[in-house]
């Protein structure tokens, strides 16, 4: 599910604790560390996932999951547009069709700036596009967003 050594950073009562729980979802290793310690800095619980199947396991909206006790923990999700398997455009969709999950914000993030993948994304339910590589600016604008999207 998480990839390990992200778990343990994870504090036990993300629902009512002060730091925002963002789920990261990116392919490569060397951006989820790039976006867990960005994150992190910025006073964030991060849990890393590799692709957007180990995203919705987490998120019990896996294919043999009835339960989806981490989604009410997870405050955003930020993932990659391209990956293997599934795109984050994929796993956007997926997000916003669930019940549960409907409401966490989605931020989708690319090094490719193509205005017709932003737009597609942004109709589907994203909260914000982000070029890569993520800046400490970004994940700054990011945490905006999530203290004005908890409740």
């Amino acid at each position: 599910m998480a990839s390990p050594g992200s778990c343990g950073s994870q504090s036990m009562d993300r629902c009512g604790g002060e730091q925002p729980h963002v789920l990261a979802v990116d392919d490569s290793l060397i951006d989820r560390i790039l976006i867990e310690r960005l994150l992190k800095n910025s006073s964030c619980t991060v849990t890393t996932a590799e692709n957007g199947l180990r995203a919705l396991e987490y998120l019990g909206l896996g294919d043999n999951q009835h339960s989806n006790c981490n989604a009410s923990k997870v405050n955003m999700i930020i993932t990659d547009y391209c990956m293997p398997g599934m795109t984050g455009y994929e796993l956007l969709k997926k997000i916003k069709e669930s019940s549960a999950t409907r409401e966490v914000p989605v931020v989708i993030m690319s090094s490719e700036n193509v205005p017709t993948r932003i737009n597609q994304c942004l109709q589907e339910g994203a909260q914000m596009f982000m070029l890569k590589p993520i800046k400490l600016a970004d994940v700054k604008k990011l945490r905006g967003q999530l203290m004005n999207t908890r409740s």
